[in-house]
């Protein structure tokens, strides 16, 4: 179906004026932006380090667009090491007050501040002493001279033609919102593992997996020593099932390893017969259990010697037992390409 244009407005005039409105309003949001950045003072270090003393959780609230961004900003402390959870403030009239305890911090957003729904959250908060961070525009609004911390964002022109729908305004308080996660998350050296336990579902928590979380450990690693015959070394790799074998010296060392390879370069009919030392690959390439599992996989696909299994050893022990073992299939099977 074509889209429909005024009447009168050619389509090139339509698309430029498409763009001068795009533009139009990532020139304010980008000028409220540096205001607020050059603004910031120790308020936020305040806010980060009341969020940060937060034994519970920090409960975060705002009426219309405000709460959209509120519930945006909740989301994203929850999955950057910050419990958190919104509350609407209508709903908290009605019992929704019983989510916050003292051990809680309270997050309010209204860009004028004098949201009349707000009260009640307002009021319970400075009843029970619960820590209260206002976010607005006004400094003497009711919001902020009732909080405790006052993060006041700069007078800054809407992008809508009329001045009236939030845009502009949004945008500062979502920055800001990111902002403070940012700083919780590096006050509490919020690290890559904490981040992958808290999003194994999505691309980015996969691509985060380390070899140790998928490695096969104990006695699932076929191993044997270096007088093992043959036939039972065939034994072994078959039933572990990884068409590998470790062979191990008397200090339980990794010295070398017996694949599918090694088997057909030596197959002559005194095979079965011979020892493991006399048909492994010796010093054979191994990971550590530290390693992004994404990185082993990269090392198995080389393509100048591509190989099934790695075992994983710890690169910093004097010696190289092996800790576990991986297959290319445990990297295919949680979910990495």
């Amino acid at each position: 179906m074509p889209i429909a244009i005024a009447k009168g407005i050619s389509t090139d005039s339509a698309r430029e004026a498409d763009l001068k409105a795009a533009r139009r309003v990532l020139h304010h949001a980008g000028t409220a932006l540096t205001a607020l950045a050059q603004q910031l003072d120790g308020a936020f270090s305040a806010a980060v380090e009341a969020l940060s003393n937060v034994r519970g959780r920090v409960v975060v609230s705002g009426m219309g667009k405000s709460g959209h961004v509120g519930r945006k900003i909740a989301a994203t402390l929850s999955s950057t090491g910050t419990p958190a959870q919104f509350v609407h403030p209508a709903e908290a009239s009605h019992g929704d007050l019983g989510s916050l305890t003292r051990a809680d911090a309270l997050l309010i957003l209204s860009y004028r501040g004098e949201t009349a729904e707000l009260s009640d959250l307002i009021t319970y908060a400075k009843r029970f002493g619960i820590p209260l961070i206002g976010m607005a525009s006004d400094s003497e609004s009711t919001l902020l001279r009732a909080a405790d911390v006052a993060l006041v964002l700069p007078q800054a022109q809407e992008a809508c033609p009329l001045g009236l729908a939030p845009t502009t305004s949004t945008t500062m308080m979502l920055a800001l919102g990111d902002a403070l996660a940012v700083a919780l998350m590096e006050r509490r050296g919020f690290s890559t593992d904490q981040y992958r336990d808290l999003h194994p579902g999505g691309s980015l928590g996969r691509t985060l997996i380390r070899v140790s979380d998928i490695m096969h450990r104990g006695a699932k690693m076929p191993l044997v020593k270096p007088a093992t015959v043959m036939r039972e070394v065939i034994l072994t790799m078959t039933s572990a099932g990884f068409g590998v074998a470790g062979v191990l010296d008397e200090d339980g060392a990794l010295i070398g390893i017996i694949t599918d390879g090694d088997l057909r370069r030596h197959m002559e009919c005194e095979l079965l017969a011979r020892q493991a030392s006399d048909v492994m690959t010796k010093t054979p390439k191994t990971v550590a259990p530290g390693m992004l599992a994404a990185e082993a996989l990269a090392h198995m696909n080389n393509p100048t010697q591509r190989v099934t299994c790695l075992f994983v050893v710890d690169p910093d022990a004097v010696l190289a037992r092996p800790l576990g073992i991986l297959h290319v299939h445990d990297c295919l099977r949680a979910g990495l390409r």
